[in-house]
């Protein structure tokens, strides 16, 4: 059923368990990831980045109609929406939720421009995610961890200005594939900190992959609500068809090979942020099926 972020991540704030946000670039990876949620009775939220999809709109009506399908809450947000125009296709698409990522400003100008982004999606219907600090690029770690973690005081002014639904913070992690051996390190006093000043505020973590499950388990335990993950699905996806047996016919199998595995993947990351279990059913049965919480869009 078609949720917005906002009720799947508040439930997660107020029952301290961490979601899965999946990035999906087709309808095969996204059937696989609602699929695994499905079988793990847990709440989903499906990210499609703007950079990756090349029709936003055919992929927002796609994943749409496999969320109402659904029989657990399943939100789709548009990651990393770099300016308004992105933001207004991708609710015109049919999305619940849009991440409206200006964290490279300064925070005055972070605030204003999120600020408005937030008065036209919740007129929408629609939630809204910003990120305060700055999630960098795991191959420039060294130059970027330090360099824009998120200050306490800056997040409880963000979020009582913008009346942004949830925020993602920089506390340690990074965007893409760290160098093999290499595992990020976390700052959990900063985290745990953040979560309180915020009074238990829906938190995101940004660039997952490659953090040890030790990390990310805490992470969850402490706060943080949304965990962004792709890298590792992607790689567990071409480590399965790289060693699979392509002979024949069996070359058929490839799509198949590739989506299991990162369902399998997705699968392991799910019952480590603890959604587990945590799926509900609306009395509404889900946007798109008579729930007046989100309008339907064109």
């Amino acid at each position: 059923m078609l949720v917005t972020m906002k009720e799947i991540l508040e439930r997660a704030s107020a029952e301290n368990y961490g979601v899965a946000a999946p990035n999906v670039t087709c309808e095969l990876d996204a059937r696989a990831f609602i699929e695994a949620a499905e079988e793990m009775r847990a709440p989903v939220i499906i990210d499609i980045a703007e950079p990756a999809c090349k029709d936003m709109f055919f992929l927002g009506h796609a994943v749409r109609a496999l969320a109402q399908q659904a029989n657990v809450p399943v939100a789709i947000n548009l990651d990393h929406g770099a300016d308004l125009e992105s933001v207004v296709q991708a609710i015109q698409a049919g999305f619940t939720s849009v991440m409206f990522d200006r964290s490279s400003s300064p925070f005055e100008e972070n605030a204003e421009q999120v600020k408005e982004v937030v008065k036209i999606a919740h007129a929408a219907g629609v939630s809204v995610e910003a990120e305060l600090g700055h999630v960098g690029q795991a191959d420039q770690y060294a130059a970027d961890r330090d360099a824009a973690l998120t200050s306490v005081e800056d997040a409880v002014k963000f979020i009582e200005y913008t009346g942004v639904d949830c925020l993602a913070v920089a506390i340690g992690t990074a965007h893409g594939i760290y160098p093999e051996g290499f595992v990020p390190y976390l700052d959990f006093e900063r985290l745990e900190e953040i979560k309180k000043a915020t009074g238990n505020f829906p938190l995101v973590l940004h660039g997952s992959s490659g953090t040890d499950d030790e990390s990310m388990a805490r992470a969850c335990r402490m706060g943080i609500n949304k965990i962004n993950i792709n890298g590792e699905l992607c790689q567990a996806a071409a480590q399965a068809v790289q060693a699979a047996d392509f002979s024949g016919n069996n070359v058929y199998n490839v799509y198949n090979i590739a989506r299991d595995a990162a369902k399998e993947k997705l699968i392991e990351k799910m019952k480590l942020y603890g959604c587990e279990g945590k799926a509900w059913i609306p009395e509404s049965r889900g946007i798109g099926n008579k729930d007046t919480t989100l309008r339907e869009h064109a």
